[in-house]
């Protein structure tokens, strides 16, 4: 297919290109802190992504395959890296690579003999990415601009799908996972870190186009998100969550504004209804 960009994209893209260009221009005193959920200062460089200040998305050997002083600018709720098990030698597909890092960190497991290609909507990610792939002089790593639901990637080409907090943001997510399928070889591994509900979003917030490109808005209940990975041919699909401190739930529902009546806010129901989810599926031999 080829993709046509709607409203909803329009309004991510906006969004992140101007979250890079915020981060490129902060300093360790002056931080992006409008990130997916929420900001998240990380033991290396500058972070901001999904989780909040409790929670730290990578282990610390992998933050050390970082060169000294390359910024860590992730948006993300997760660490798919790690839920993949990339082994040297395979070939790897972030959709929504934004900046790079999952990248970068899957280049340093996959090896000089494995490829990593990032694809991402966003021009000015894009750019950042390209940028910090020549300064670190990665050779099995490369970006391309394009659409999740359009992927610029051959069929069958790829061994391992990654995604960190990105197919949420897409109006189509059953598009993006028949498009992850036909990009993984036969026996390929899907491993995304995504924000998913469990039970529907308020309408007045799926409508607000601000929280959509905050993660919020876009996510699926994760039952559907499992239905339309198994509708596209995914078996073996697995999940764990793990649920927001309450303190970034208050923050994420104190800039919705009026999204929440009092009476919402006070259930206990509502720091479990929006979480990250670890999921991974295969695609059968």
């Amino acid at each position: 297919m080829t993709q046509s960009p709607t409203h909803i994209h329009k309004a991510v893209r906006e969004h992140y290109a101007e979250r890079i260009k915020n981060a490129t221009l902060s300093t360790k005193q002056s931080k992006d802190n409008a990130s997916c959920c929420g900001p998240l200062q990380q033991a290396q460089g500058d972070a901001d992504n999904c989780c909040g200040p409790e929670n730290n998305l990578y282990p610390e050997d992998l933050l050390a395959t970082l060169p000294e002083g390359e910024s860590a600018v992730s948006y993300g709720c997760g660490d798919p890296v790690t839920l993949a098990s990339l082994q040297p030698g395979q070939t790897v597909l972030d959709l929504g690579s934004g900046a790079g890092l999952d990248c970068f960190f899957a280049a340093k497991k996959v090896g000089e003999a494995g490829k990593v290609i990032g694809v991402d909507m966003t021009p000015e990610m894009v750019a950042r990415a390209r940028s910090s792939t020549k300064r670190m002089n990665l050779s099995n790593v490369e970006f391309r601009q394009g659409y999740i639901e359009d992927l610029p990637v051959e069929s069958n080409s790829v061994d391992v799908i990654i995604s960190n907090c990105v197919i949420n943001l897409s109006p189509d997510k059953a598009q993006v996972f028949r498009e992850a399928y036909r990009a993984l070889n036969p026996g390929g591994k899907l491993a995304v870190s995504d924000i998913v509900t469990d039970g529907p979003l308020p309408e007045r917030v799926k409508s607000n186009l601000s929280a959509w490109a905050g993660c919020v808005a876009g996510a699926l209940d994760l039952q559907d998100y499992i239905a339309a990975l198994e509708a596209a041919g995914f078996v073996d699909v697995r999940y764990s969550p793990e649920y927001f401190p309450p303190a970034l739930v208050d923050q994420a529902v104190d800039e919705l504004g009026e999204a929440f009546s009092p009476e919402e806010r006070a259930g206990t129901s509502i720091y479990q209804a929006v979480f990250s989810a670890r999921i991974t599926a295969q695609k059968p031999r």
